[in-house]
């Protein structure tokens, strides 16, 4: 069988397509602002142009390029300011007044989380600040910063009975967009910083149904939160954050950043429904093991990198970018987004229970074949009917996980990653070069090198 390219044809989703298109190798993507330029040979989604009707010269608020300290930045340290309060603003947004659904919506906020998607959400946010505006962009922003609190429909009808929604420091943060000085970047602004509420509720909303459809027992070290509270809680849990973030999501009153994250939730189902079976194709069909691996692409997009992508838009477009900019953050949220999950699926076999803070190599307990165990397969045929039957015999999962560690599975899916990587960071070498896209940067050396 012939070798799987580390560069090869992915399928991708443009933001606003509905049908999978062949990547092609992206041409140089053009400076803007004085902006370094990097070129490298992954595949890009979409090719972003240099030019559109709404592109506009850029003014001294647009360039105000920061010259990012000596050495690696420290990715979190930059919004810092966001991500302190983050925690405590989306424990008032779930207050229900009904203690055991805010015990067990709340049960995984409470936990060392990464925080990971709020803080690529901010770092966009700032990144984009400072990059060229469409037309009318601060009336824009100045209208929704007023507004994203409030209810749209009447008050009668939205009985809305959240007891800590005066407490919200979003009311009295919001961003001064009209009076900054020239030169200075803009804060993230409050629509933003919902924004990041939002994915880090429907995030959370995930975790709490993959763990009773899963029946996990642990995360992050802990019991899950099934354990915690039971299945049935915790579903309810879930559905009332996807709830909430749909609420909050709407009273952003941006059409565009409404459309986006509704889709995630909804990709987000339909790659658990992926997750049920390996591939769509009949084991033994010719090209089985690349199509496979397509799908498994497709479903990893769904599950993991559509929330990172849409949500790195979203930020964008609540900041009033041009289209270029806008489209320059969804590649970057969704190549990081690939190979962020790449890299979980590495660990599964390099990590240890400890630092994963669930069971090691539980996917094969599970059924699941992932880029490890398909670039291995290349190298073991014998692993072809174990992915076919989900490795159900006695013995499978053992025997694959041995034949994993004597191949280049781990290896290739690294340089996978790291080409996903590579693709990321040229899309936002369109942005000023500033500390915030440094810190952009930074991510992705962290997800390359991340142990849990």
């Amino acid at each position: 069988m012939s070798g799987i390219s580390r560069t090869l044809l992915l399928r991708v989703r443009t933001p606003h397509a509905s049908t999978w298109l062949r990547t092609a190798i992206a041409p140089k993507l053009p400076a803007v602002n004085g902006a370094r330029s990097q070129h490298s040979a992954a595949a890009i989604a979409t090719n972003i142009p240099s030019h559109t009707p709404d592109h506009l010269p850029p003014t001294p608020l647009q360039n105000a390029p920061v010259t990012p300290p000596p050495g690696r930045v420290r990715p979190d340290k930059i919004v810092s300011t966001e991500l302190n309060h983050l925690k405590s603003q989306i424990s008032l947004l779930l207050s229900s007044g009904y203690p055991g659904l805010d015990s067990a919506s709340k049960y995984y906020l409470q936990s060392s989380g990464k925080l990971f998607r709020p803080m690529v959400v901010f770092l966009m946010a700032r990144a984009t600040s400072v990059a060229p505006k469409v037309q009318g962009w601060e009336a824009a922003c100045v209208s929704l910063e007023s507004k994203f609190n409030n209810p749209i429909a009447p008050k009668s009808i939205i009985a809305d009975k959240n007891p800590d929604l005066s407490l919200l420091s979003s009311r009295s943060m919001p961003a001064n967009i009209l009076g900054t000085a020239p030169g200075e970047a803009i804060a993230v602004l409050g629509t933003q910083r919902r924004l990041a509420e939002i994915v880090e509720l429907i995030h959370t909303a995930s975790l709490l149904h993959d763990d009773v459809v899963d029946h996990a027992e642990t995360r992050r070290g802990m019991p899950s939160a099934n354990v915690f509270s039971g299945n049935k809680l915790s579903v309810l849990a879930g559905d009332y954050m996807l709830g909430r973030a749909s609420v909050f999501l709407a009273r952003l009153r941006q059409p565009e950043v409404i459309e986006l994250i509704a889709e995630v939730i909804s990709e987000l189902v339909k790659g658990e429904l992926y997750q049920l079976t390996n591939t769509r194709t009949d084991y033994g069909s010719e090209g089985y093991l690349k199509k496979s691996l397509d799908y498994y692409l497709e479903k990893t997009y769904l599950k993991t990198a559509s929330l990172i992508s849409k949500s790195c838009r979203a930020a964008a477009v609540l900041g009033g970018a041009t289209e270029p900019v806008a489209n320059a953050a969804y590649v970057y949220g969704k190549h990081m987004g690939l190979a962020f999950q790449l890299i979980d699926d590495v660990l599964d076999y390099t990590g240890s229970s400890e630092e994963l803070g669930k069971p090691a190599t539980a996917d094969l307990e599970l059924g699941l074949a992932t880029a490890p165990v398909f670039y291995a397969w290349e190298e073991f045929p014998e692993l072809g009917p174990m992915i076919a039957r989900k490795f159900e015999q006695p013995g499978d999962a053992a025997r694959a996980r041995e034949l994993v560690y004597k191949s280049k599975g781990i290896e290739r899916t690294r340089e996978l990653a790291q080409s996903f990587c590579d693709t990321a960071k040229e899309a936002i070498q369109i942005f000023p070069d500033t500390e915030a896209r440094a810190g952009l940067e930074e991510v992705l050396n962290m997800v390359l090198s991340r142990k849990k």
